[in-house]
């Protein structure tokens, strides 16, 4: 079974194709990428408008380029996904209309996808793909969340950020910091100069007793900092960096560990953007091998937003008998759209 994912729920086009056959994890054929990154720099973050019209015009490209690669035509697919949410709504848009138009024109099945789902699984694309059950740390750009992954579909919610997620508090700091768009990989490159001990920086609910985050009052700490520093912030931005990146990190970690302790599993899946940070990639492995816990993570060149996880997603779901195929083309997306609410049996 081939499946055609789309993803365009923000500022990443991304089309890919995975071969679904029989119960062994879908394989990728094929994907291509397109980052707006350079375009939405002028602006210091992601213009909807823009990133919507941008998809227009990058998603068919893409396509006859996946399709290519694979050496197929587009009568071979058999099923098109598409991320139906969460995300910006016209960008959302986009990929659903032009994954609706084409599975019509093809007679084939069409399946909505949860964003988060297609993230939460991108782990099994890697060389070394976890097994179920495990936990799993999702930090997706506004999304920071705990989860015990029993099977797919099986999605049970341990701890999610209250306010600013991870990758939030990496952007919003560095440009606070005068850092560019995208703040988050700047500050990570930046961090590595500095001191991580220079600033003594909060861990926010570090000790709440929960697995809940919030990173909101981290960001005014670093912003306090900054003014105090004032013209001596160029000579000290990568101590800044570095000790803001300390914090996060630290969060993120002794959560992790207390959700591993909590539900007694041995397997940490991490997944999402803020995953290809280099320290939390470090910190998390160090940790885990103590404690004879197995970390995962997806390819470096598939934690952003991307199409194979998404066709990934489709292909897991298809197998585990979660969607009932249907060729019904009509259709909506969920610019908000909870994990939970796709744990169960969904008819498309």
């Amino acid at each position: 079974m081939l499946v055609l994912g789309i993803e365009s729920s923000c500022d990443e086009t991304g089309v890919a194709l995975v071969d679904a056959s029989g119960q062994t994890v879908p394989r990728l054929l094929s994907h291509a990428l397109h980052s707006q990154i350079e375009m939405h720099q002028a602006y210091g973050g992601v213009v909807p408008e823009l990133a919507s019209r941008d998809h227009i015009q990058r998603v068919l490209p893409l396509l006859r380029q996946v399709v290519q690669g694979a050496g197929l035509g587009l009568a071979d697919l058999d099923v098109v996904a598409y991320t139906r949410g969460p995300g910006l709504a016209g960008a959302l848009l986009v990929g659903a209309g032009v994954a609706c138009a084409l599975a019509a024109a093809l007679g084939k099945p069409v399946m909505g996808v949860h964003h988060l789902e297609g993230h939460l699984l991108s782990p099994f694309l890697s060389a070394d793909a976890p097994v179920f059950p495990f936990v799993a740390l999702l930090v997706s750009g506004g999304h920071t969340q705990l989860m015990r992954v029993d099977r797919v579909g099986s999605y049970e919610l341990l701890g999610e950020s209250i306010d600013d997620a991870a990758g939030e508090a990496f952007d919003k700091s560095a440009k606070l910091m005068g850092l560019p768009y995208p703040g988050g990989p700047h500050l990570a490159r930046l961090a590595e100069q500095g001191d991580a001990q220079a600033f003594k920086l909060p861990r926010p609910l570090l000790h709440s007793g929960n697995l809940d985050f919030s990173f909101a009052g981290l960001k005014t700490a670093v912003l306090t900092q900054a003014r105090k520093l004032g013209a001596d912030l160029p000579v000290r931005q990568a101590d800044l960096a570095a000790s803001t990146q300390a914090a996060i990190v630290e969060v993120l970690v002794k959560k992790s560990l207390a959700a591993l302790a909590q539900t007694g599993l041995q397997r940490l899946v991490v997944a999402g953007g803020v995953g290809a940070n280099a320290q939390l990639r470090v910190q998390l492995n160090a940790a885990c091998s103590q404690r004879g816990v197995r970390v995962h993570y997806p390819e470096l060149h598939l934690c952003t937003d991307n199409g194979a996880m998404i066709a990934l997603a489709a292909g897991m779901r298809l197998q585990a008998g979660l969607e009932t195929l249907q060729r019904a083309y009509a259709f909506d997306v969920k610019p908000r759209w909870n994990l939970a609410d796709v744990t169960s049996p969904v008819s498309v």
